[in-house]
């Protein structure tokens, strides 16, 4: 009964949740495994049209597999995660918060699973776009801007 109420309570969440939201979830899961879990529990069911939300989904798969300690699931996870992020990035090439959010989990991988490949392109693509973007997305990239080991101290001053 509890499992059944918690996917019902996952797909409302889903179907009622915004992006301000999902921002803020996707942040605290790279902290914790506890926050991951959550993240990743209340980005699962999701599977509408939105590609961002499909691209923060991707993420809660690759956080899932971060703090995974079984070797099979942790790849699975990945892999999954980084399919899904793939194919957003590949359906709107131009989405500025999708391209942050790969270039984000591209940053963090480990170099040993050789998936850095596009932190250059999504970083200029970020940066090209940055004026004519909502100014709530423009603040959550000023923001992980400023954290980033990525971003030159220039590209930083740039944004503030």
């Amino acid at each position: 009964m509890n499992v059944l109420l918690s996917l019902v309570l996952s797909f409302f969440f889903c179907l009622t949740q915004d992006l301000s939201d999902v921002r803020s979830q996707y942040y605290a899961a790279s902290k914790s495994r506890q926050a991951a879990d959550k993240f990743y529990d209340s980005m699962e069911s999701y599977n509408r049209d939105n590609k961002t939300l499909l691209a923060y989904k991707g993420a809660a798969l690759t956080l899932k597999s971060k703090f995974a300690s079984d070797k099979k699931i942790r790849k699975e996870s990945f892999t999954e995660g980084v399919m899904l992020l793939e194919n957003c990035v590949k359906k709107e090439p131009k989405n500025a918060e999708i391209r942050l959010i790969r270039l984000s989990i591209q940053e963090n991988t480990p170099k040993f699973l050789k998936y850095k490949a596009n932190i250059e392109e999504d970083k200029k693509m970020i940066l090209a776009s940055f004026d004519k973007e909502p100014k709530e997305l423009q603040n959550y990239i000023r923001t992980y801007v400023q954290q980033s080991k990525v971003f030159t101290d220039t590209e930083k001053q740039k944004l503030k």
